[in-house]
């Protein structure tokens, strides 16, 4: 396994762009991602590739506590997003997830307190336990057939969405 923390990614931010180190571990052809910088604002695009291997997922707390980030797309060659992975984005409005991902982790989007809406991809099956904790602005979720687990507490404290 190899360890990289060098590929600059570049957000924009008000016509400002800034360029954050992205970290991340290559394992035989795979690419994990499994940190960035705190201070990472604005839009953010997960690179589909990295020294051309595919990206494939997004490790325990990657992104945690990036407070400034408004936006992320994650790429269709990402099948999981880890425990955590996005947890206290509190910035974090809107979130464009590829088709490929198959699962999303316990807590991954938890505390995103301006998140208003999500739509999960067909791809999905399973959505950890307070995956979407505290995301006290969300009112709109779309959860695919395909979903066929979701852990406990998965929409706890998300206080915006309708009871059905």
């Amino acid at each position: 396994m190899r360890i990289f923390v060098l590929l600059p990614l570049l957000i924009v931010l008000g016509g400002c762009s800034k360029a954050p180190v992205l970290k991340y571990e290559i394992k035989d052809d795979e690419v994990t991602i499994t940190g960035c910088d705190k201070k990472a604002s604005g839009e953010l695009t997960i690179p589909a590739t990295i020294e051309g291997k595919t990206v494939t997922s997004i490790g325990i707390g990657a992104f945690e506590n990036c407070e400034s980030l408004t936006s992320i797309t994650i790429p269709d060659g990402v099948t999981s997003i880890g425990d955590w992975a996005f947890y206290e984005c509190a910035s974090l409005t809107s979130i464009v997830m590829g088709e490929g991902v198959t699962s999303i982790g316990k807590g991954a989007f938890a505390k995103c307190l301006k998140l208003t809406s999500i739509t999960i991809p067909d791809s999905v099956t399973a959505i950890g336990g307070g995956a979407f904790n505290w995301c006290m602005s969300l009112t709109t979720i779309t959860i695919p057939n395909s979903v066929t687990s979701i852990g406990g507490g998965a929409f706890i404290r998300s206080s915006g969405l309708p009871i059905i």
